[in-house]
């Protein structure tokens, strides 16, 4: 589950790549990412035909150093189950009694 960041020369933000490999998707039908950056508000990630879901997102590097952030994934049941990615620069408890993770990205160069 590759993570890529590109930092922007004009603005003090970073452009932040999110790709999940067909192989780590678990035959999910629709990915979302969930991101303090954005108040946890979901953002569709794109399935391309290949099965991979990616999604680019420029995150202002004004008021964080880095945040938080997860994947619901949703199986063709209806199922909805979490994805931890794979290269966080680390993982914090997620404040919810199931022992439970989220990634954490940071961005300050």
């Amino acid at each position: 589950m590759p993570i890529k960041k590109q930092y922007l020369k004009s603005k003090p933000q970073v452009k932040v790549t999110f790709e999940i490999e067909k192989k780590d998707a678990q035959d999910a039908q629709s990915i979302v990412l969930l991101s303090e950056h954005n108040n946890w508000t979901p953002i569709e990630l794109k399935k391309f035909k290949n099965g991979k879901f990616k999604v680019s997102e420029n995150i202002s590097m004004e008021d964080r150093d880095g945040f938080q952030f997860i994947y619901k994934a949703t199986a063709e049941d209806g199922n909805e189950f979490t994805l931890l990615p794979e290269g966080a620069d680390n993982y914090v408890d997620n404040g919810i009694s199931d022992g439970g993770k989220n990634a954490v990205l940071v961005i300050k160069q």
